[in-house]
């Protein structure tokens, strides 16, 4: 196993780093500017970026640093639910038990996060992932149900996150309501080419290991081959030590990422 052979604690490029633990790259550090001010106008924001720019794990980051006392997190995947399924998710959620019908479910939610922030003075934090998955009637309940007192009160912060797609989704007609309503928008690019090799030596270390062992050429390589984008970075770089380790080298150089992502390709 290649974590004996460079004298790794783990894998260093697994997804199950602790959140504390994460390269502070200038991506999350923007995003998180970004949420913070959500935070404090409330309201709806949207995160979007291509799969594996690492939006789930920057919004983990930003949900496990609440304060739960003044704020409660609730997570909802939109894959492929149906406008009612999705009422009756986002009450469980609330910790609510959803009545039967749609109407009824509608007042159950707003009520729910009313009480909390007026009674109980907590912020809901509500991010829905998969958002490019939903349907434009979806879209268009999601404004009415997050208007309350006539549009003139936020109490609560809802997330939308979602690939690229759900910009183009957003700018026909029929969700320009909801479009408006976007107090924050920002794109997740991934990691820029001059910090990839920071990336890799500070997951590294995380692991037990304080030496440089990324040849200029293969971060070039690394970068070329994945555009930055942290999981394709995190599969690939697992894969280079795999090889590396095969071949007894400690030194990962260009050869090793290109049979190490022809490996992937197969």
């Amino acid at each position: 196993m290649f974590t004996q052979f460079f004298g790794l604690k783990f894998n260093p490029f697994s997804k199950e780093i602790p959140t504390e633990q994460l390269f502070l790259s200038q991506d999350l550090m923007e995003l998180n500017s970004r949420l913070k001010y959500l935070q404090q106008t409330r309201g709806i924001g949207l995160v979007a970026g291509e799969p594996g720019a690492g939006k789930s794990t920057a919004l983990r980051k930003y949900v496990t640093e609440l304060n739960p006392v003044l704020y409660k997190s609730c997570y909802f995947s939109l894959a492929t639910v149906t406008v009612l399924e999705f009422y009756q998710g986002l009450a469980l959620e609330l910790g609510e038990e959803p009545k039967h019908k749609k109407v009824a479910i509608f007042h159950q939610i707003q009520q729910a996060i009313s009480s909390m922030y007026d009674e109980r003075r907590i912020t809901p934090v509500i991010v829905l992932d998969e958002i490019h998955l939903a349907s434009n009637k979806l879209l268009e309940d999601l404004r009415l149900i997050f208007n309350f007192r006539m549009d003139s009160q936020n109490p609560f912060i809802l997330i939308l996150s979602g690939q690229p797609l759900i910009r183009n989704k957003l700018s026909l007609n029929i969700n320009n309501p909801l479009r408006q309503r976007l107090a924050v928008k920002y794109i997740m690019q991934g990691l820029k080419e001059n910090e990839l090799k920071d990336y890799c030596i500070t997951r590294l270390k995380l692991a037990g290991l304080h030496e440089d062992i990324f040849t200029g050429p293969a971060l070039e390589a690394i970068n070329s081959v994945t555009g930055g984008l942290p999981r394709l970075v995190n599969n690939l770089v697992t894969n280079c030590l795999l090889v590396a380790c095969e071949k007894k080298q400690r030194q990962i150089d260009e050869e090793v990422v290109y049979q190490a992502q022809n490996e992937l390709n197969l």
